[in-house]
């Protein structure tokens, strides 16, 4: 008997990012966080720790394909947090505070660990291949929602 493994598609695309999404929700419950939030503060984080409030907005509302006042509302929570505060010097940005940079930095160091593990002996041009066909995928459905 032979076991065949099954062809990629959007159900194990599916499979894949839910359960990887709930470890990582796991992990962000136990630090007081929301996965809207962690990619709002990695956007912020990604942009050199100052970002103009509408681009971030509008960067997360891209990538998580949601409402913007889903991101506005993440936001908003994570200045109340501390995470996140007016930048005094750039009207219309937030900035990275102390807090929200550790903050960023543990649920990071945590995550990786778990990444590592979901990765372990994987080989490379094996992911290589699944990173150039996920990324094509994406990019083809993006243009799909764009309408081109």
């Amino acid at each position: 008997m032979t076991t065949t493994e099954p062809a990629l598609d959007g159900r194990v695309v599916a499979l894949a990012h839910h359960a990887a999404r709930a470890l990582l929700e796991g992990v962000l419950a136990r630090h007081g966080m929301t996965f809207h939030q962690s990619v709002t503060l990695r956007s912020v984080v990604a942009a050199g720790g100052t970002r103009d409030g509408d681009e971030l907005a509008a960067d997360v509302t891209g990538s998580l394909k949601t409402e913007e006042s889903v991101v506005r509302a993440a936001m908003a929570e994570l200045t109340a947090a501390g995470l996140l505060e007016a930048d005094p010097q750039h009207v219309s940005a937030v900035r990275l505070t102390d807090t929200g940079r550790r903050r960023y930095e543990t649920t990071t160091a945590e995550t990786a660990e778990i990444s590592a593990r979901l990765y372990d002996g994987i080989p490379a041009g094996d992911l290589a291949v699944a990173g150039r066909v996920l990324t094509l995928i994406t990019r083809r459905a993006n243009a799909e929602l764009a309408g081109v």
